[in-house]
């Protein structure tokens, strides 16, 4: 048995499953894996839960895989977020240096407060803000301005939103599932932890993490995360349009886009045939595979134009030296990556977690990529600047963790 102050455990709640994942908490390389969970997610919808009973249940069973991998219960959790309600904005602060124009902790919490003074809808809560660079007097791209000698201390930084009660019922959810959780993550965060090299993201790179309900973008310059949106498209989509165009049942159209799915009609061989079974105790057909290629292209090239119009809208476009990083379950189909080449104008790979052990053969792969990123981020990896990347009370978790716990605890 392990003893559980030593494991952490990371918990992607997403629209097509819910996975949880344990971790040694040495902090050493590689991140040796000692635990994994899976689940069918009944209760999520693009990101967002529809159904707390189900989610509940997925989530209970999740852990209770992992508990019996690692050896150790599992008490408390580091949480995904993600969904179309997230919000990105970038926003600059500045205060002046106290203690003898020496930048001190303090300053460096006054400015990220004087940075997050902006006027937000009371419907939505603050997720995360992560400083991009600093400026003491004249002095641009600082990383860490802690002991430096000046008299006016600025920051940009990047402050991601979501929906208050969107937040609200992912925690609510883990405590019904009798977890505590240590901390709410914007999932494309998490995973540009596990999939991108400290390189790319100061070249400047796109993570495309395409999920079974959205599609999370999040662009780096500088070493910085300076861009976040997502997108209400995901690998769902593809398996309804199979089956609606193919007229067969929602869990053959899973394993057909699975089994045969290709994102590019080019990659089919001539006069290769598939079977594909009906609806109603109908007899199955014998179709040629171009046919579900037709199908899965389009919606394919529809999400990636939408993700090229989003990079064109941030702004950040010229500043993309490294290219584009797409990961999450739908990046392994054949052709997803030349086609996201094609239609962005980027050079462009599949992102895997990288550096890890342990089980390794489970969670190597792009759908675990969140995963193992909120591993990384529970470990303190999750921090690519050596500063609080909270203020205070201003973070999602600290507003409301203790309202939902003492709202479980009076009816439940």
């Amino acid at each position: 048995m392990r003893n559980r102050e030593h494991v952490v455990v990371g918990l992607d709640i997403g629209t097509t499953k819910i996975c949880a994942l344990a971790a040694e908490t040495d902090g050493a390389e590689p991140l040796a894996i000692v635990g994994f969970g899976q689940a069918r997610s009944d209760g999520i919808r693009k990101g967002v839960v529809v159904n707390i009973e189900k989610t509940v249940r997925s989530i209970q069973q999740a852990v209770r895989e992992c508990e019996l991998m690692c050896g150790t219960q599992i008490k408390e959790v580091y949480a995904g977020i993600a969904g179309h309600h997230i919000q990105g904005i970038n926003s600059h602060g500045m205060v002046t240096v106290q203690n003898n124009r020496t930048v001190s902790e303090e300053d460096i919490r006054r400015v990220i407060d004087a940075a997050q003074a902006i006027n937000i809808p009371n419907d939505r809560e603050v997720l995360h803000i992560l400083p991009q660079d600093f400026i003491v007097d004249d002095q641009d791209g600082v990383q860490n301005p802690l002991g430096m000698s000046g008299i006016r201390l600025e920051v940009d930084v990047h402050i991601v939103t979501c929906s208050a009660t969107s937040g609200q019922n992912i925690v609510k959810c883990c405590n019904l599932a009798g977890l505590d959780v240590a901390d709410v993550v914007l999932e494309p965060l998490a995973s540009a932890q596990a999939v991108l090299s400290q390189d790319e993201r100061e070249l400047g790179v796109v993570l495309v993490d395409i999920g079974g309900g959205t599609t999370d973008i999040a662009i780096y310059s500088a070493g910085s995360i300076v861009h976040t949106s997502v997108l209400a498209l995901g690998g769902n989509h593809l398996t309804n349009d199979i089956a609606i165009g193919l007229s067969t049942p929602l869990a053959e159209a899973e394993s057909l886009k699975h089994k045969h799915g290709v994102a590019m009609t080019t990659l089919v061989e001539p006069d290769e045939m598939i079977q594909v079974p009906s609806v109603g105790g109908r007899r199955s057909r014998t179709l040629d595979k171009r046919v579900i290629a037709e199908i899965i292209e389009p919606r394919f090239r529809e999400v990636y134009e939408l993700v090229n119009s989003e990079i064109d809208r941030s702004g950040y476009r010229n500043v993309i030296a490294s290219g584009v990083v797409i990961t999450g379950g739908s990046s392994i189909m054949p052709g997803a990556d030349d086609l996201a080449a094609e239609i962005l104008q980027f050079p462009v790979r599949v992102g895997f977690p990288e550096n890890i052990t342990g089980l390794n053969e489970i969670t190597y792969s792009p759908m675990h990529a969140t995963g193992v990123g909120l591993l990384r981020y529970a470990q303190g990896n999750g921090s690519h600047r050596h500063v609080p990347l909270f203020s205070g009370d201003q973070t999602l978790l600290n507003r409301f963790s203790r309202r939902m716990r003492d709202w479980v605890n009076e009816f439940f």
